[in-house]
């Protein structure tokens, strides 16, 4: 049975590289693992992932926060499913985990950007009871 594992030592964090990059296409595996610690010590980045059979099968990278707009919340700033493992049920374990990890933490919401072109992304947090509730602009500087 897969199990959701908070993803801690270095060793974990570079066996998620290989999934995150299919998210994350720029990433470069050598400046991975500093840029995971980095996340973590500056923003409070968590790094949650299904590890099955040695291979990371779905992962998440999260942070709890606080602002004026929202109170405490929980951020969903990556999250990912191999795509050879889709349709096993591994998304909807993590999001499951990651809502009651919000809920242990006190958040009254969870929130996560999807760019628009993950349509198959769309139908899976519509399906778990999501809302769109906005537009997310951006400029590069």
């Amino acid at each position: 049975m897969a199990e959701i594992k908070l993803i801690t030592t270095d060793a974990d964090i570079t066996l998620t590289f290989s999934l995150m990059k299919q998210l994350r296409p720029h990433l470069a595996e050598n400046d991975y693992l500093t840029l995971i610690r980095r996340l973590q010590h500056n923003h409070g980045y968590q790094l949650a992932a299904i590890i099955e059979n040695g291979q990371a099968r779905s992962a998440a990278g999260y942070r709890i926060t606080e602002s004026l707009a929202w109170g405490k919340y929980l951020y969903v700033d990556d999250l990912i499913t191999d795509a050879d493992s889709r349709t096993n049920g591994y998304a909807k374990l993590l999001m499951d985990w990651l809502e009651a990890e919000a809920a242990k933490n006190d958040c009254l919401q969870l929130h996560l950007d999807s760019g628009v072109q993950r349509h198959d992304a769309h139908r899976f947090y519509l399906n778990k009871k999501m809302n769109i509730t906005g537009y997310h602009f951006q400029k590069n500087i």
